[in-house]
């Protein structure tokens, strides 16, 4: 009896893992509807896709598929929030940020915008929504409670006309409000410069260490001899901040400003930009006062003057990023707008996207040869297609979902 009830069960796996080999257009057309539009297909949806399938057109089929708004509400929004906090969290509210991604592979924009153009996408005037407000998310927590539909709700906007912010300090996603809560917020700025590598390069600095850059422009509040041993610095600390010291000067000039004894987490907080000719009282320049810091720590290490950067990784092991000489040239600039160029017009910058959307639509990370293989050549179709999201999401869900 028993035997007779496992070769029954032995029986049903095999039939069902065949069937999932042996898929035909309709259980195809299911599995990219459902992945990418993030809900059940109906039955009219489930024809119309198949019959591109059939026809060999199953990047067509995707492409219908992130006509529905729930890619745009459920799908996209789910694989861009936990890059808008510390937590990696996908459970927060719809913010500036993640509309403005939403806005920008919904219109098909270059995507390396995303980390230096003069834009936000906020909701339409029409919708009846609050403001957009610097000092708070209400706009975009209204427009979630009230199931606005994302395709047609969103309008593209300079973040110097709502927000107020001058154009030569917009960075798209950096300078965006959620962003400067969850990564300018105290601290010393270097946050933004890791959370954005992390979350735009798929890098974390473990990744980048390198002890072999100089240590030049390390600030003052980092010791040389952590512990009482030189050591630990020069073959631990110096290989993250000799790299990323240079690159989050870009942000000098930035801050989040809220009441620390009353709104311990920022909520009505908002972010803040020292122009030409605000001088903070505590640095004597337009240099933000926390880049001074604990500067007793190490009195002899570098006094931050004003926002230039420069990348120290486009020599040695971290070149393999592939930096690009358009348009920084030698990777040097001034401002957090070019230092997002710099990172933006990355190889790096490139396969991280790719990499994500193959993670979203596979449920997987590449793994073997031929997933390597594919994933290349997206990223050059990608680099091809005025990096357009959509496409890479239409190849990804044919080369996963499709046999």
């Amino acid at each position: 009896m028993k035997l007779h009830k496992l070769s029954t069960a032995l029986l049903t796996i095999a039939l069902s893992t065949a069937s999932m080999v042996q898929a035909g257009p309709r259980e195809e057309a299911k599995r990219i509807h459902d992945r990418l539009a993030g809900v059940p297909a109906t039955e009219a949806e489930v024809l119309d896709l198949a019959s591109d399938i059939d026809a060999g057109n199953a990047q067509s089929a995707a492409m219908k598929a992130m006509n529905k708004n729930t890619f745009y509400s459920v799908t996209l929004k789910n694989m861009f929030t936990p890059a808008t906090n510390r937590d990696g969290d996908v459970f927060r509210d719809l913010n500036d940020y993640v509309a403005t991604v939403i806005g920008l592979v919904r219109d098909d924009e270059d995507f390396r915008k995303a980390l230096y153009d003069n834009v936000i996408y906020v909701g339409k005037s029409s919708l009846g929504l609050p403001a957009y407000a610097n000092n708070n998310n209400e706009h975009y927590r209204q427009m979630a409670a009230q199931g606005t539909n994302l395709i047609t709700g969103l309008e593209r906007r300079t973040q110097t006309s709502v927000t107020g912010l001058e154009a030569d300090a917009t960075a798209g996603l950096m300078t965006t409000r959620a962003a400067a809560k969850a990564f300018f917020i105290a601290g010393t700025n270097r946050a933004m410069f890791r959370f954005t590598l992390l979350n735009h390069l798929c890098l974390d600095l473990e990744q980048v260490h390198d002890i072999t850059r100089a240590p030049d422009r390390i600030r003052q509040d980092v010791s040389r001899s952590p512990g009482g041993d030189s050591r630990v610095f020069n073959n631990n600390c110096i290989g993250c901040h000799s790299g990323m010291d240079p690159m989050a000067q870009a942000f000098a000039y930035y801050n989040y400003e809220y009441d620390a004894d009353n709104d311990l987490t920022g909520e009505n907080g908002q972010l803040v930009y020292n122009s030409a000719g605000e001088i903070d009282p505590e640095t004597g320049t337009r240099v933000q006062a926390k880049y001074h810091i604990n500067s007793a720590t190490f009195p002899y290490g570098f006094v931050t003057p004003n926002d230039r950067w420069d990348n120290y990784w486009r020599s040695g092991q971290n070149k393999l990023l592939g930096w690009n000489s358009t348009p920084m040239g030698s990777g040097s600039g001034s401002g957090a707008k070019s230092m997002g160029m710099e990172l933006a017009y990355s190889d790096a910058f490139a396969q991280c996207q790719v990499k994500k959307v193959f993670q979203t639509v596979c449920l997987r990370e590449p793994g073997d040869t031929d997933d390597r293989a594919a994933v290349s050549t997206m990223v050059t179709n990608f680099k091809a297609n005025n990096y357009q999201l959509k496409q890479v999401f239409a190849e990804t869900a044919e080369y996963c979902l499709v046999d």
